[in-house]
């Protein structure tokens, strides 16, 4: 009922969980993993909060509605712990997380997926698109070894 995963879709997450790579993402971009649930630095960034994170269930779930709730859980608690690096690690002034169902609710990607984003007074956010493109590895590579690093500490 609340499915909109075109026939064929090929998950970009579910992807790179089973360690592959694309254009967008790499094995390089996972930040930390756990039984349940991984977190992934964002190929997409806003122009003024880079290295925002994408928090993911290690099964295929496409949306809030089917997400079983041991997922939802270790979804939640990684968020939190990926919050709490963010703001130990990027220098912001705060995190805000949000999470998107359904074509009108703005999902883009059939796979469920929490956004953590890094956070700055006047940073307008929500009056921002995000960049034109993709952050390049490189970018990304950045904000990646920050993470890692907090959660081998």
């Amino acid at each position: 009922m609340y499915e909109h995963e075109p026939q064929g879709y090929r998950c970009p997450f579910c992807r790179l969980l089973a360690g592959g790579e694309d254009a967008l993402n790499g094995q390089d971009d996972i930040v930390r993993r756990t039984e349940l649930a991984t977190a992934l630095i964002s190929p997409r960034w806003w122009p003024n909060n880079h290295g925002n994170v994408l928090v993911v269930p290690n099964a295929h779930v496409e949306n809030l509605y089917d997400l079983p709730p041991e997922y939802g859980h270790a979804v939640h608690d990684l968020v939190r712990e990926v919050a709490i690096a963010i703001r130990s690690t990027y220098g912001c002034d705060g995190t805000s997380v949000r999470q998107h169902n359904e074509p009108a609710g703005n999902q883009d990607v059939w796979h469920y997926h929490v956004h953590v984003f890094p956070r700055y007074a006047g940073d307008e956010l929500y009056a921002s698109a995000p960049m034109p493109g993709y952050a390049s590895a490189e970018q990304r590579s950045v904000y990646a070894r920050r993470l890692r690093l907090f959660f081998a500490g």
